[in-house]
């Protein structure tokens, strides 16, 4: 899977259960990316689609949805999805960034 790099480097993206309100706007975002699960909160899919539902997963962001998953993050009530940098983990879109 392809990802996005800002300023050259990959990101990933995470969800804080704690915080998500099962709102469901990052899955009709980027349903590629996000999905609720049973217990009615999202989850990061992994490169193959399959869901990631271990606390604190992270996923690659592909490149083609990058805008997807910044929009997910800035739209979610719950301010619970992060998007950082790989390398050294400083989050760049999210409720933490600078």
């Amino acid at each position: 899977m392809q990802q996005e790099a800002v300023g050259g480097e990959a990101l990933e993206v995470w969800i804080d259960q704690d915080l998500c309100t099962g709102d469901g706007i990052c899955a009709q975002y980027a349903p590629e990316v996000f999905e609720l699960d049973i217990d009615g909160l999202a989850y990061v899919k992994g490169a193959d689609g399959e869901l990631l539902d271990a606390a604190g997963a992270t996923t690659p962001v592909p490149l083609p949805l990058l805008a997807d998953v910044v929009d997910s993050a800035k739209e979610c009530p719950g301010e619970c999805i992060h998007v950082r940098r790989v390398l050294d983990g400083a989050e760049v879109y999210g409720p933490d960034a600078e």
